[in-house]
Formats: structure tokens, sequence, C-alpha cells
């Protein structure tokens, strides 16, 4: 599998780059990961075989499961999914099993890609009749089947896989199951188009060389992964994978493999900031570090940029319906800080080919300086939720492009203001906004001036009761160490007006974060209202 069929080759594809890579640095490691490395030759076959079962199975598939992470199936089964014309749709193993069970059927999936040691819980989740009759792909470390095995085989064995079916740019590449208000998943399918585009941006921006080492800090059912995935392989560089063992301590991971290039949510610098092991200068072989997912804190850049003096510290924004990421910020540590607002730092702005707008309620552009919601059109722009027409209407709103033609824009839900320079500053969700005894509070505001205080790493609040009609106070819960709450209230009373003060502070040890490594709000907000938080203070009511 290391040349695509001459009608695919015209156009790339997700997988092209793999496949070139693989053709012309078959002995250069691919794969990094707990220890073992993989060359692209031994993944291109490991990946080939997959394809080749799938094809026998259904000779036209449409999207491909895959239950499995952080493993060498977890990877391979990405490249074979898209090699045999299909979507891949990642089913993580660490989420509830209701949840993946809703994916697999909203999915409507042709197969399903795993593991031997995973084949038993993979059964439990597929227990009824809708989807017991699923055919199911198997791997072992040293083999694959439909109930048939595949297993890694050596370089002398020769499979000629089917020809894959032929594979359109507005063909979709991979799928992504994001929460919906309703609490049914809602699927983002993501075309080979709109993928290449943010590719096509991201290689020239960056340059990556086959002597970079990527990181892979993140789950595979995180768009995010898809960045580190194939900037690496298409510059034939080796991807380091993690271990859940190891992003415990990511950093000494970053100094034992060579990592070049970092990729995380902000939320792994306040760890390592709070364990103290974020140290100047400790972070030598990083050229670039860039970070995505949350608002980046200003303080947080600093010290990244302490530790890694000679990396390059980049700030990227981006809902998965837009592609992985559609701004990006360069931190400079002379100009910067003056233009984070409220202590983040900006996203900066659209890559080229993408066109932003910021509106008020009305549509209306907003004026610089003006806060308004972000909306964007452009060839990284999704097309439509999966099977879901009201939520697909109700994420578009059209408005006229630069030559004044009518234009389809996603409406990314994010208040952002433009700078005089044309920077994008986040300030905050629509649904982050309340309104509290008639004042309309920003809780990010709220949350900058809480971090800002001796002790505090991470702060979150919420207008409170969280499921009242009515917010009738404002509430926070931060981490850190020594934090001092009551200095903490006394401080945020000379910030803050009295209304914008939290009434109650709780000290959280370890904050809940979600399966892409972010802070999990809506955990966080349940374990407070249950009063199930280890609270090492609380304060009393404000006066």
């Amino acid at each position: 599998m290391t040349a695509e069929p001459s009608h695919q080759a015209a156009q790339p594809r997700l997988h092209t780059g793999f496949l070139a890579s693989a053709a012309r640095w078959p002995n250069r490691t691919a794969l990094l990961l707990g220890g073992q490395q993989w060359t692209y030759a031994e993944v291109d076959r490991f990946a080939t075989d997959i394809a080749t079962v799938i094809l026998s199975a259904n000779p036209t598939p449409a999207r491909i499961g895959i239950y499995a992470r952080r493993s060498l199936t977890s990877y391979a089964a990405v490249i074979a999914a898209l090699v045999a014309g299909a979507a891949f749709v990642p089913l993580n193993p660490l989420l509830p099993p209701a949840r993946i069970r809703a994916i697999v059927k909203a999915a409507d999936l042709d197969t399903v890609v795993t593991e031997r040691r995973l084949l038993p819980s993979l059964k439990d989740i597929l227990n009824d009749d809708v989807v017991a009759a699923l055919p199911i792909v198997v791997t072992d470390d040293i083999g694959v089947a439909v109930e048939r095995v595949v297993a890694p085989r050596t370089a002398g064995d020769d499979i000629r896989p089917p020809l894959p079916p032929r594979v359109r740019a507005d063909d979709t590449a991979y799928m992504l199951f994001t929460s919906g208000s309703t609490g049914t998943p809602k699927g983002v399918p993501i075309s080979h188009a709109n993928v290449t585009s943010f590719l096509a941006t991201n290689l020239a921006r960056y340059a990556p060389t086959p002597d970079d080492v990527f990181s892979q800090t993140f789950e595979q059912s995180f768009d995010l992964s898809v960045f580190d995935m194939f900037m690496a392989w298409s510059a034939g560089a080796t991807l380091c994978g993690f271990t859940s063992t190891e992003l415990l301590a990511p950093l000494k991971i970053v100094r034992t493999r060579g990592i070049t290039v970092w990729f995380s949510v902000p939320s792994v610098i306040a760890m390592q900031i709070k364990l103290g092991l974020l140290e100047p200068a400790s972070l030598p072989s990083l050229r670039y570090s860039l970070f995505c997912g949350e608002p980046l804190p200003r303080e947080y850049a600093q010290a990244w940029q302490r530790a890694a003096p000679g990396s390059i510290v980049e700030n990227l924004y981006g809902p998965t319906e837009l592609t992985i990421a559609c701004t990006a910020y360069r931190w400079d540590p002379a100009r910067s800080p003056p233009e984070c607002h409220g202590g983040v730092v900006p996203i900066g702005r659209p890559y080229d080919g993408l066109i932003s707008r910021v509106i008020d309620e009305q549509g209306t552009p907003a004026s610089v300086d003006d806060t308004g919601e972000l909306v964007v059109a452009g060839p990284q722009t999704f097309a439509a939720y999966w099977r879901n027409p009201s939520a697909t209407e109700a994420a578009f709103v059209d408005l006229p492009n630069d030559e004044g033609e009518a234009t389809r824009f996603y409406r990314t839900g994010d208040v952002v203001r433009r700078l005089p320079n044309d920077n994008l500053v986040f300030v905050g969700r629509r649904d982050h906004q309340v309104k509290v005894g008639g004042h309309r509070i920003e809780l990010g505001e709220i949350e900058t001036a809480l971090r800002a205080q001796s002790g505090i790493v991470e702060a979150v609040a919420y207008a409170w009761p969280p499921d009242g009609a009515v917010a009738e106070t404002v509430v926070a819960a931060v981490s850190g160490t020594e934090i001092d709450v009551d200095a903490v209230r006394t401080r945020l009373r000379a910030l803050l007006p009295a209304y914008m003060v939290p009434t109650t502070i709780w000290i959280i040890e370890t904050m809940p974060r979600n399966s892409s490594g972010k802070l999990d709000r809506r955990a966080l907000a349940a374990t407070l209202t249950d009063r199930a938080a280890r609270p090492v203070e609380r304060t009393a009511h404000a006066q």
C-alpha cells in the first residue's frame, strides 16, 4: 500500500502524505509508543492487512469504527480505513459504554476494528440486535480477521489488497461525535477537502522535516490528534504517542524522546506548574509548542516559554466543525502580554483562505474593539451535522463575503473582540455569559481574577444554582497549593464589583478532566451540586 491508484493521486487526500512517506522513507520511524517503535514500512504493512480484511467483508465501506487507543492498531486502523475508501470513526474505550453504543448506532458503521484484548468489552457494548451483526476486525500483537485475526507481518510477505474505491475530495475522511444539548451525540463529518486544506496551511506554516518528533498527547477521539498524526506522517517524521502512564509526567518524555513539536491543551501546563515541574530551560529540544482546545492564560504561556526558550509558542483555536484549528497566534514575550484580554492569550488571525466576521445578535458586523460572536467561512468548514438537519440549520448564518456575495458562515458560539491589528481575542462562550441580579457577568473575567491570586492554578466559576431558571449568585472552584480563601476573597473585592465576587469558593484537590484532557465543567458542577467535593476550605457567604 505504498502508492495510491493513479486516479486518486492528482488531488491530495488525508492519507496520501503517509503513503508518500512510506514509499520514500520505509525504514524511518513512523510511530513511537511506550518504548516500542515501528517503521513506515511496518505500519504500512499492518494497515494494508487491516484494509484487506475490511474490503473482503465489504468492497465499498463508508464508515469504519476504531475501538482501540494508544496502540499500533489504533494508528494503523486509521490508515487502513482511509485507504479502504472509508471514513474512520474513533470509539474511545474510556468512554461510557452507553455513549459508545450510541455512537456506533448513530454512525451506521460498516465494520469495527479492535484488538483481541478489547474484544470482550466491545462485545458487551454491542449487545443488542441493532449492532450485534456488525462485522468486527480483530488484531493481535503478532498478527488481522472478521473474527478473523490480523497480525503485523514481516517484510518478506507480500499481500496485494483489493483496489480501494475511488475517494472524492468531498467524501468524509473522519467523523467525530460531540456532546449534543439533548444528550444525543452530534456527528461532525470532516471531508478530505476540509482536512487537506488545513494540512496545507499548517505544513507551510511549520515546515516539518523527517527529523522532527511530534508529540501525541490527545486521545484519537479528539480532533486535535489528526494534526499530530498527519503533520508528522506527511513529512516523514516520527509520531510519539504517550501511554496513559507517560501522560502523568509528559515533560520527562519530551526530554528522553527528543520531541521537537509539542501540542496539547493548556491544562497540561497548569498541572506541570502545580507539580513544580515546569523549570526554566528544561525543554531544550522543542522548536514549536502549540496549544489548543481551551483558553490559554497569559501566565501559562509565559511559564512554558521560560521552560522552552528556544521554542516558538503558539495559541491555536478552532471548533471541530472548522477542522481542527482555524486561527493561530504567535506568542512574543515583549509584545504579547499587553494584547491579552482578561489574562488570556489572543487566538490570532484566521488562516489564509478563511473569512471571519464578528457579529452582534442581529448579525451586524461589530466595530473594532467591540465584542460579538465569531463566525467563519471557507474550505475548512464542515458541510452539515450527520443526519441532523435542524442542528445544521441552527449552526449557520448567511452573510455577505468580501465581494458582497451571500456566503454560509459557521456560528462558533464564541464571543471575541477584534483588535486594531486584526488579532482576535477570546472573551468567552455565549453560554458562559450569565445574568445575576440583573447584572450581565462574563464568568471568564471572574476566573482570570481568581487565577491571579497566590497559590491558585486553576479556577472555574458558575452561575448558581446551575440548574435553576434564574441564577441567584456566583460560586467558584479552585485548585492549587496553599490557598488562603479568606485572603482571596478580600483581594477579589478590591478587583471586582460585589455582584461578581463568588459567594462560595471550594478548593478542589484535582479538577476533573474529560477524555480530551480538557477541564470538565459539567462533571465539576455535578460534584459541587452533590456536595461530593472534598473542600479543604469553603468560604462563608460574602458580605
